[in-house]
């Protein structure tokens, strides 16, 4: 198993804006990178990952999960996932906020799912389930212009909203 204990150790590894792992891999701490998580043969264990791209069999993170797209066999989340597409066998999760979701068989929140649009894979499916929140499906030019106004107040920028 891999384990990474530093950012610094992270942004080591990383080569043409990926993180290639075989086999297991374990954050031992927060992580935010510009590139795509590729994990082969293995899951990933971690705290809070921000990624552009995350590919892995199974992801199990303890906190948060900001990615452009996530690409898994189960992810199992006890904080939010934030990202543009999801693509997972199952999605266990406290609260989705993405694109677009596409699953196999079940999706689970305890919170809210926020995107513009959900799909399962497959006609033996289960309608998603959100336990104490609701689906909420945007337009896509809204969850365009609500991505726009977070990254801005996260430069600093204060939004007037009328």
């Amino acid at each position: 198993m891999k384990i990474y204990t530093t950012q610094a150790e992270v942004e080591r590894d990383i080569k043409n804006k990926v993180l290639a792992i075989k086999g297991d891999v374990k954050f031992e701490c927060s992580i935010s990178i510009d590139a795509s998580i590729i994990v082969t043969n293995g899951n990933i264990n971690a705290l809070n990952i921000n990624a552009l791209n995350i590919d892995a069999m199974d992801i199990i993170v303890y906190g948060d999960v900001k990615a452009g797209d996530i690409n898994a066999g189960d992810i199992i989340v006890s904080g939010d996932i934030k990202a543009l597409d999801i693509e997972a066998l199952d999605i266990k999760a406290e609260n989705i906020k993405a694109r677009d979701i596409s699953y196999y068989a079940f999706c689970c929140v305890y919170g809210s799912i926020i995107c513009t649009s959900i799909q399962s894979r497959r006609k033996a499916q289960h309608e998603p389930v959100c336990l104490d929140g609701m689906i909420v499906i945007k337009p896509k030019e809204d969850y365009v212009i609500d991505q726009s106004i977070e990254i801005l107040e996260k430069a600093g920028y204060q939004i007037i909203k009328n």
